[in-house]
């Protein structure tokens, strides 16, 4: 069998052509050198190097060797770092997952940033609603999301990373759009409205429904996604609220209206029981604490943490 000491000894021989320079270079005396080179031709079962008391020569077969030689020292050293850098957390591969939205506020910014000074951190993406995440985070098919909150699980620590305000999706030309004034709950009385699912999408079912807890419309829909109720919007369905990030979507058919105070601090809470003002969509970054991936420290450390 190959070992590395072998392979070592064969190169330093094959470059130097001399087993005193050799020796004196790997730090050993000659006779161990010499059985080294006689292992590695048994094993390899060609003779590698003539030699005599004056003179050694590569034959064809070790000049051909020598190649691979080389080839599998600077292998093994490459493996050797490699390892050491996951380990430090430098490289390695982290399974991110994220939803529609967050991916216009957030994803874009947070791949460059790993691009620029993560290189060697490989990025799998998962898109995912927020559940999905949660379960995928339990399950060990990811390590980071990107999420809106609540978080009900243990396991799970969180941060907010992006904040934004809510914001009226409705139909170009609608009444509403030309008001050219923030919207507030009472314009909203009678309209049909597309919401979201309250288990799915709890989130911003919360969020919509705090939002016209004062006012009257009929709920026509409920969805699970942002653009689905965006497009329903552009369908002629209803109005709808949303981040205003869902403005990058270009979703045609649709304009997008400003509501009172960003449509924050009339709330009487945010659904994770806090008050909010101005800006209350929040994106969370949520990962396993109990996570023995190296690359996740250094991904987080590139997040911003919005509440320290």
């Amino acid at each position: 069998m190959l070992t590395l000491d072998q392979i070592r000894a064969f190169v330093a021989v094959a470059e130097e052509l001399h087993f005193g320079r050799a020796a004196d270079r790997l730090s050993m005396t000659q006779p161990p050198l010499s059985r080294h080179i006689q292992k590695l031709e048994r094993v390899v079962g060609v003779t590698l190097l003539e030699r005599d008391n004056r003179h050694v020569v590569l034959t064809d077969a070790g000049r051909g060797f020598l190649e691979d030689a080389r080839r599998m020292l600077s292998l093994v050293d490459t493996a050797g770092d490699r390892a050491r850098r996951i380990a430090s957390g430098a490289a390695g591969t982290v399974r991110l997952g994220f939803t529609a939205v967050s991916a216009i506020s957030m994803l874009g910014t947070l791949l460059r940033r790993l691009s620029e000074r993560l290189p060697e951190i490989d990025v799998i993406l998962h898109e995912r609603v927020t559940a999905g995440q949660v379960d995928g985070l339990l399950r060990g098919e990811l390590d980071l999301g990107l999420a809106r909150p609540p978080f009900d699980i243990a396991t799970l620590d969180s941060r907010v990373v992006f904040r934004e305000p809510l914001c009226a999706v409705v139909p170009a030309g609608h009444r509403l759009a030309g008001l050219g004034r923030p919207l507030a709950p009472d314009d909203f009385d009678g309209l049909p409205v597309i919401s979201y699912n309250p288990v799915q999408s709890r989130y911003f079912h919360e969020l919509t429904v705090r939002f016209l807890t004062n006012a009257h419309p009929r709920i026509e829909q409920q969805v699970h996604q942002i653009l689905t109720a965006v497009l329903l919007v552009a369908a002629g369905r209803g109005v709808a609220l949303a981040p205003a990030s869902a403005r990058s979507l270009g979703v045609h058919g649709v304009a997008f209206c400003d509501l009172v105070r960003g449509g924050g601090d009339h709330l009487d809470g945010h659904p994770d029981g806090r008050a909010v003002a101005g800006e209350p969509v929040e994106l969370h970054v949520i990962w396993d604490h109990t996570s023995t991936n190296p690359a996740l420290g250094r991904v987080l450390e590139l997040l911003p943490d919005l509440e320290a």
